[in-house]
């Protein structure tokens, strides 16, 4: 049985039995018809996966691990705010004309800062410090930039990892502002579960733990039902992730560096309507 997925259906079991509704209050998202996207959520939920044990990848319906790289490889190897740079359309509503997402996610890492050692941006800091101070508590990377809110079309959900290196073990804390369990929430952790691996690998370093930390973990209105469709699922084994074992720098890894050994799921053909 897939420990990721007994995470998600007690997750799931837990917001539905004990969180709060917000349908007594305005909300910002609205269904394609103009209705209120209304949710019922638990505030601050942390759920831990050992990644030396499995792939913390959903059985109950596929996740479609190759474009969830391709986002992750945008953000944190190319550094892009542009959809076309980006394989899939899930951007593509933030977009502008140009396909601008404004100074958001990509944009943020890819600003330089002075350090003693020299001009990094985020991700080659978190390179050096690996490399060269890997016991160091400062290893971080944050998006949540409050002087370019403003210019961001979308505030990063995602916005902050926490890096810190145990013995030879590279273990990683995500922080998460708002998370939609259904579209969202395998979709981030299995992006941030590859990032520890690439990190790791390119560090001479294994992957251990993955901690993602979500402030408002939240079920929509209308998802409530295939919700409690995919959590009445029985869960299958897990499949193992295998990484191209030549790749020694970040920026040579591609989608195709990694493969699911082994991946099982329950189909799944609803149409999942998102709130925007």
């Amino acid at each position: 049985m897939s420990k990721a997925d007994y995470i998600f259906i007690e997750n799931c079991k837990d917001i539905l039995k004990n969180g709060v509704w917000d349908t007594d209050f305005p909300v910002r998202p609205k269904w394609e018809d103009g209705t209120p996207a209304h949710t019922v959520k638990k505030f601050g939920v942390v759920n831990r996966y050992n990644l030396a044990e499995e792939f913390p990848i959903l059985t109950l319906r596929r996740t479609y691990l190759k474009s969830a790289i391709d986002e992750l490889l945008w953000i944190w190897q190319k550094k892009s705010n542009n959809i076309h740079d980006l394989g899939s359309h899930i951007w593509d509503q933030w977009a502008d004309g140009t396909g601008s997402i404004g100074k958001a996610y990509g944009y943020q890492l890819a600003q330089k800062h002075h350090y003693p050692e020299g001009d990094f941006d985020q991700v080659d800091r978190v390179l050096y410090d690996l490399k060269h101070n890997p016991q160091s508590r400062r290893i971080m990377t944050n998006i949540y930039n409050h002087a370019e809110l403003s210019e961001m079309h979308l505030y990063p959900c995602a916005y902050s990892m926490t890096f810190n290196v145990s013995g030879d073990t590279l273990n990683g804390i995500l922080n998460q502002r708002s998370q939609d369990m259904l579209t969202a929430n395998n979709w981030n952790v299995c992006q941030y579960a590859v990032l520890l691996h690439m990190f790791a690998q390119v560090s001479g370093l294994k992957a251990g733990e993955l901690v993602h930390v979500i402030a408002d973990a939240h079920i929509y209105d209308r998802h409530v039902p295939i919700v409690q469709e995919l959590i009445g699922r029985t869960p299958l084994d897990a499949p193992r992730l295998t990484i191209d074992a030549s790749v020694t720098d970040f920026y040579s890894f591609t989608k195709d560096s990694f493969t699911l050994e082994n991946y099982s799921y329950h189909p799944f053909d609803t149409k999942i309507p998102v709130a925007e």
